[in-house]
């Protein structure tokens, strides 16, 4: 079956850094859309950052210039590296695989991220 298992997450100080890992098994990982959301308590699940299958990203307002996704095909991995931190960026964040056009929809378990002094 298909799986997505998240590493990275952890506490770190406002202005600083975390790469946040997406392990992909069980697909032709290349053939997916790739994406982060986050889920902070009280609030609805938001994407963060998609990278398609050719490279083309894009962001949420909020983290523009501070994120960057990418992807090894090679490795079968999507990483979302997060600098310049804020409070506001705290939230379990989820990895995500999809070929939508085919009902195909996948999710990680999520990895906490909290940002605070």
């Amino acid at each position: 079956q298909v799986q997505l298992v998240e590493s990275g997450g952890g506490l770190v100080q406002p202005g600083g850094s975390l790469r946040l890992s997406c392990a992909v098994s069980g697909t032709i990982f290349s053939l997916n859309r790739m994406g982060w959301y986050r889920q902070a308590p009280g609030k609805q699940r938001e994407l963060v950052a998609a990278i398609a299958t050719g490279g083309n990203t894009n962001y949420a307002d909020s983290v523009k210039g501070r994120f960057t996704i990418s992807r090894d095909n090679a490795k079968n991995t999507v990483y979302l590296q997060m600098s310049s931190l804020k409070p506001e960026d705290t939230a379990v964040y989820y990895c995500n695989a999809n070929r939508l056009e085919y009902g195909l929809n996948y999710w990680g378990q999520g990895t906490q991220v909290t940002v605070s002094s």
